[in-house]
């Protein structure tokens, strides 16, 4: 074997969780996470190659920007890697809408929300109760709510605790 070839550092490919490969519909659905990955990958590169745009003595110091033909093409780079992106991008999303006209999906079944509906946070949601405030809150923030009233709780029991043992230490000292 090359000796370059086995110095190289091989690129670490993240295992797929089994379940995205078990029907095409969760191979689509895995397709479209890796879309969302790549349109903030699109952003980053576009702020990027913006920054090179700009005039070299607008640069801050700690933006680690290239200077003279360096600046050049690395814009050539990242205007590259930008473009390979949002082909990607569409090709994906191209393959999706494919994916829902040769599943025959009705089209009610994909229609907008109407205006001003809020979904709940991370698409999970407690059964609604009497309070419409709570009705937009999801279960993570359900969670994280009772999280901090049994944490106050405990802390004020605490407090309580040493208060009354100061009391009565007090109390033992002054008889």
């Amino acid at each position: 074997m090359n000796q370059a070839t086995e110095q190289s550092p091989q690129p670490e490919v993240p295992e797929i969780d089994p379940i995205w490969t078990s029907s095409r519909t969760a191979r689509q659905i895995h397709a479209l996470g890796e879309v969302e990955k790549d349109i903030s990958r699109l952003l980053s590169l576009a702020a990027s190659s913006i920054s090179l745009l700009t005039l070299p003595q607008t640069d801050n110091p700690d933006d680690n920007l290239p200077q003279g033909e360096e600046r050049s093409e690395q814009f050539v780079l990242e205007v590259s890697e930008y473009f390979e992106r949002l082909d990607s991008i569409q090709t994906a999303i191209r393959s999706s809408l494919a994916h829902i006209r040769h599943s025959r999906i009705a089209p009610s079944a994909i229609n907008a929300p109407p205006p001003g509906f809020l979904p709940p946070s991370l698409g999970v949601a407690l059964p609604p109760d009497s309070q419409a405030s709570r009705t937009t809150r999801g279960l993570q923030e359900e969670r994280l709510d009772s999280d901090a009233w049994k944490g106050i709780l405990d802390a004020l029991t605490r407090l309580k605790g040493e208060m009354e043992t100061n009391k009565s230490s007090e109390d033992t000292e002054m008889k």
